[in-house]
């Protein structure tokens, strides 16, 4: 039987682990033991659960074809006159998107920017927070 610790546990689901702990002393996810220890099949669900009730009132992603949204931050911006290459982080993954320079100025993407990374296909599409 699979197991894992909080902070496994948070990692997984892309959350702090105050956040797991909160949901383990809510009931939300069931733990056991001290230090907790979440049984791998609980962790599944709580997953699935996170992915089937997305918070789709506060955001545009129920009004957007993609459905891959990583949340970061913008790290990187190169420009030309024509074209910007945009660098984000988006938890432990980078993400570059290829956009018209116009595009990323209407976007105001500069380092240090909240940004959402929609993935489509082969497509990374960028949208500020």
């Amino acid at each position: 039987m699979t197991s894992y610790r909080v902070a496994e546990a948070a990692e997984i689901l892309g959350v702090s682990d105050d956040t797991v702990r909160r949901w383990v002393e809510a009931g939300r996810l069931p733990a056991s033991g001290n230090p907790a220890v979440i049984v791998g099949a609980d962790l599944a669900v709580l997953a699935e659960s996170l992915v089937d009730e997305p918070d789709r009132e506060r955001s545009r992603a129920s009004s957007v074809s993609a459905r891959n949204r990583l949340p970061g931050i913008v790290t990187r911006v190169k420009k030309d006159t024509v074209m910007a290459q945009v660098e984000m982080v988006c938890g432990r993954s980078r993400m570059v998107s290829l956009m018209s320079a116009d595009a990323a100025d209407e976007l105001g993407l500069a380092p240090g920017v909240r940004a959402v990374a929609s993935v489509k296909s082969t497509n990374v599409v960028i949208e500020t927070v």
